[in-house]
């Protein structure tokens, strides 16, 4: 009897051991097969850098698509932590003012914790290369999808059977040109060469703050700034003195404007000195700190955004402030600036470039600028509430194509 008893007890033990075995194979097969999902998810997302080919259009289209899909990290072994400070960077074909500005960035100290963005719209193994030049701090390179290199011939390139820019609409009718209902404001048919910039910097911030995986948890500013600017070495430190010195003295500032278009003038006693105004184009449009809570209140508006007669996405932007936006935008200002602009030509201007011209003018401001980098405090004047600041609109942008195409990014990117 007593055998018997032992022989059940013993069966018993036996079989809740192999039970207790099974289950701890399992437990540890199932957490290896995770650790190797893991691994690839983290691989596909980071490690795969697509060779851009350049060879024909087409190709160029596939290598704008992969590029984007993948999302490389330049220099993410590097550097892996979170980026305290985010830049975005808006790039068409001025290799020499790009070429300045990447010197710049090597300059700015704890620019190893920023993650800079350059956004292209032109496509170039020498722009290309002088980016992948970078070993200072993360970087990721991604391509506007829509821009008249990819689309020469046909939207939202200029096609051949597009309205001449200064045709009536009386003879564009007769015509028959693709768009002869839809001159803008001041009769005027679209110029794609035109257009491009504010789409771009649409898309852009629709990329930057919905599709780019790395800053997903993101919660601080993203600074948009362009090729032809130039920042100043306490740029980093500075920017982050302006996030704190939001947050304690000036939760209603929708907008951080780091850079303003009064060079150093004045820059020894401006240096630490931030005050509030009214986000204007003409004055807040260079170094602007936007977050995500703003980002949302534009999307917001995307349509009056994409709809307005105006080729400049800047005076677009204003042109909300107040209206879509029904709190006009109220911007947190340096009134040093942090960001210079070095562009003698662009958009308007294509000839006389002289960007060594640029560079001297910069060496010699910040030589007389160095002693009031770094400032310790930031001392802040309040203006109070701010007004919407109505004004004419350019017109560029009268284009239903454009609308749509502009209004479609938030579905397509």
């Amino acid at each position: 009897m007593r055998f018997r008893l032992l022989k059940k007890n013993f069966i018993a033990f036996l079989v809740i051991l192999i039970v207790f075995i099974m289950l701890f194979y399992t437990i540890r097969w199932t957490k290896s097969e995770a650790n190797v999902e893991v691994t690839e998810i983290e691989i596909s997302q980071t490690a795969i850098m697509v060779k851009f080919d350049y060879e024909t259009i087409e190709n160029m289209r596939k290598s704008v698509y992969d590029s984007n899909y993948h999302q490389f990290i330049q220099n993410g072994d590097k550097f892996p932590l979170d980026p305290e400070v985010v830049v975005v960077v808006q790039v068409h074909n001025r290799p020499a003012y790009l070429k300045m500005l990447i010197q710049s960035l090597e300059k700015v100290t704890g620019i190893q914790n920023t993650l800079v963005i350059f956004s292209h719209d032109y496509f170039s193994e020498e722009i290309s290369d002088m980016v992948k030049g970078i070993t200072f701090c993360r970087v990721l390179q991604i391509y506007f999808p829509y821009g008249i290199q990819l689309y020469p011939n046909e939207f939202p390139g200029q096609g051949p059977q597009d309205c001449p820019r200064d045709i009536s609409k009386e003879d564009a009718v007769k015509k028959g040109c693709s768009n002869a209902e839809h001159p803008d404001s001041y009769g005027h048919y679209r110029e794609a060469s035109i257009t491009q910039t504010k789409h771009h910097w649409w898309w852009k911030l629709h990329f930057v703050f919905e599709r780019v995986r790395v800053l997903l948890g993101y919660n601080g500013f993203v600074v948009f700034i362009e090729e032809d600017n130039y920042l100043l070495p306490d740029f980093h430190e500075y920017f982050k003195s302006m996030t704190e010195l939001r947050k304690a003295k000036c939760g209603d500032c929708d907008i951080l404007a780091v850079g303003n278009h009064d060079g150093l003038s004045g820059f020894r006693e401006l240096s630490s000195k931030t005050e509030t105004a009214g986000w204007l184009s003409t004055k807040h449009n260079i170094g602007m700190g936007i977050s995500r809570e703003l980002y949302y209140k534009l999307m917001g508006c995307n349509h009056a955004f994409c709809t307005y007669d105006d080729y400049n996405w800047d005076w677009t932007l204003q042109s909300l402030s107040g209206t879509c936006i029904s709190k006009p935008l109220k911007a947190l200002v340096a009134r040093g600036s942090r960001v210079l602009h070095t562009g003698d030509c662009g958009l308007h201007q294509k000839e006389d470039c002289r960007p060594e011209k640029s560079q001297e003018r910069v060496d010699a401001a910040l030589k007389e600028a160095q002693s009031a980098l770094f400032p310790q405090v930031l001392t802040l004047t309040d203006h109070g509430p701010v007004e919407h600041q109505p004004h004419m609109k350019n017109g560029g942008w009268g284009d239903v194509r454009d609308h749509t195409l502009c209004i479609n990014y938030a579905a397509r990117l």
